[in-house]
């Protein structure tokens, strides 16, 4: 998209001659941000155990002090994010009033859904149900049935409302920030009601950029890192090779590598949207095949029975802590609900100001309903298919748990049904246009937190972002020891580095609360009411309920030549 001179976006200023120039790097955010990631790139490969100790007891300290918070602080978002959708600001528009939504509502959904968790979708689709119902979490357990409603209801808790809401509360920010008030297009903008613009553009605003750079970095990597285990067990799957070690990741991870920073250089219309609409009709293929030769009336049974176990049992999940009853409580957390939290905080900013950039000329409202709604309705479909069909399996004696990794789950499911080499390597390409319509996005937004918001960074900044995401991700790869345990390291190093953009968010949301109520539309609103309060009173009082209302200048004269028609009771209201 092209700025004008001042750096507005589009449909800015006065709408005069619009020239376009180079995005302008901001030196300190971009060279201390690469810096710090280049030496952890380093001491990663110099030093991988020394980086995994001091990793493995940063995690454990996060987990016993504040796992709480995180817990805390996703059902906040959840709780402000609806709130402003049914507040009186769900009317505002997230551009100028009357303004049309820039991309079709079917590209939209389909671009925020793969940007939002298409990778993690492949990933845990048939894992989480099936390992939640063979190893129930603590707490719980019972009858088969029992625990299959206990599988799914943890699932949809991890995968629908929360997550969303989280990238909602982000998306909402910046978008109202940008496209609302005319503010650079960065997380330090949002903060301006706050702190001011003088600081939200210096010392201040760069930490809380960098803070968001770093968390869309190794958000990236660890999808990035899932997404080659994935793709390295089909390659297991359909006889490309007998083993996959940590050398054959590290080669998928590169090839992804490339084509998501080829991808993101082609730009937002012709890049994301392009791969997002392939990788929706492709995922919808596999959906429909698992549904027809699967137990398909028992995934049916599974749509409501889920939505009812998960507003049943949500209370009881949203607030279980270290505290809880039963044994592993933390262990758990970490391994499932509070890296999901620190998964998706450390995604916000990527897919916050994706989804933000996306959503010009929709209105709060309609923002927080698509981004929420949409997408969760989505994916109660997907695991209600693809869990009642691994849950379903291990029960009729497949054993998949016992015979398969976490990234291989997928792929022992579709073996049990009709042309599974086919499903195989579908899958194995919808893995890879996930991640990289997932990454393109992360690039191009790592670009612009670089580039004081440009909404086209430069090509150079965005490949330096891309090839470093994929150096992490192999870092976090051998952090975690490669093969069956390699899912370790992408999972602590997540939380670690969500702790400090979660107090960002709170910031942003504090920041955003104090923007809207300064919104013109609000304003402009409350000083109608009390204009008509004011006049009803008046008229009460002085003609007994007897009265008409009419519209002024401020010197009293109605249109008709008298501010008071004789016999009506009529009050004037002047309108400034």
């Amino acid at each position: 998209m092209e700025q004008n001179a001042t750096g507005e976006p589009p449909g800015g200023g006065s709408g005069g001659l619009r020239m376009t120039r180079s995005p302008q790097t901001d030196k300190v955010v971009f060279g201390v941000t690469a810096l710090m990631t280049l030496a952890f790139v380093v001491w990663g490969a110099v030093a991988t155990d020394a980086l995994d100790s001091v990793a493995t007891t940063m995690l454990n300290s996060t987990m016993h002090n504040g796992g709480w918070a995180f817990v805390l602080a996703a059902s906040g978002f959840v709780v402000f994010s609806l709130w402003l959708a049914f507040s009186r600001y769900g009317k505002i528009t997230l551009g100028k009033e009357g303004e049309e939504p820039e991309f079709r509502t079917v590209s939209w959904v389909a671009m925020m859904f793969s940007a939002g968790m298409g990778i993690g979708l492949m990933f845990y689709g048939v894992n989480e149900p099936l390992t939640h119902f063979v190893d129930a979490p603590p707490g719980t357990g019972g009858s088969p049935a029992e625990r299959m409603e206990t599988a799914m209801a943890t699932t949809l808790f991890h995968w629908t409302l929360y997550p969303w809401a989280i990238y909602a509360v982000v998306g909402l920010a910046i978008a109202y920030s940008c496209f609302r008030r005319g503010r650079r297009q960065t997380i330090s903008a949002v903060f301006t009601p706050l702190i001011g613009e003088k600081n939200a553009n210096g010392t201040f605003g760069r930490v809380i950029d960098i803070l968001a750079i770093f968390a869309t970095l190794f958000g990236s990597a660890a999808s990035l890192g899932l997404g080659a285990l994935q793709i390295g067990s089909g390659v297991k799957e359909v006889g490309w090779a007998a083993t996959v070690g940590t050398p054959v990741l590290v080669l998928i991870i590169a090839v992804l590598t490339a084509a998501f920073v080829a991808s993101a250089v082609s730009g937002v219309e012709k890049g994301i949207q392009w791969l997002s609409n392939i990788n929706m009709v492709l995922a919808g293929l596999l959906v429909l095949f698992v549904f027809i030769v699967g137990p398909t009336i028992l995934m049916l049974n599974l749509l409501p029975t889920s939505v009812g176990s998960f507003l049943g049992d949500l209370p009881q999940m949203a607030a279980r802590t270290d505290s809880t009853a039963g044994k592993g409580v933390a262990d758990w957390l970490s391994a499932w609900t509070v890296f999901y939290w620190a998964w998706w905080i450390s995604w916000t900013p990527f897919v916050g100001m994706f989804i933000a950039r996306i959503s010009r000329g929709r209105t709060i409202r309609q923002f927080v309903g698509g981004v929420i709604l949409v997408p969760s309705v989505v994916s109660l479909i997907w695991f209600a298919i693809f869990g009642g069909a691994a849950i379903h399996l291990e029960r009729t004696g497949a054993k998949i748990t016992d015979e398969s990794t976490a990234e291989g789950q997928l792929f022992a499911v579709l073996r049990e049904y009709p042309i599974a080499s086919v499903t195989s390597l579908l899958v194995m390409i919808l893995v890879g246009i996930f991640f990289v319509s997932g990454a393109d996005a992360a690039s191009i937004v790592m670009g612009t937190l670089s580039q004081k918001g440009t909404l086209e960074p430069g090509r150079g900044v965005v490949i330096i972002w891309g090839v470093l995401t994929g150096a992490v991700a192999a870092i976090m790869l051998l952090l975690g020891g490669g093969g069956a345990t390699a899912l370790n390291g992408l999972k602590n190093l997540t939380i670690l580095v969500a702790v400090p953009f979660t107090i960002v968010m709170v910031g942003m949301c504090i920041a955003m609360t104090r923007d809207l109520r300064r919104d013109r539309l609000i304003v402009v609103g409350e000083r109608g009411d009390e204009a008509i309060e004011t006049a009803v009173i008046a008229g009460h009082e002085q003609y007994g309920g007897e009265y008409e209302i009419l519209i002024g200048p401020t010197n009293g004269a109605s249109s008709d030549g008298g501010s008071k028609s004789e016999g009506s009771g009529t009050d004037t209201v002047s309108k400034e």
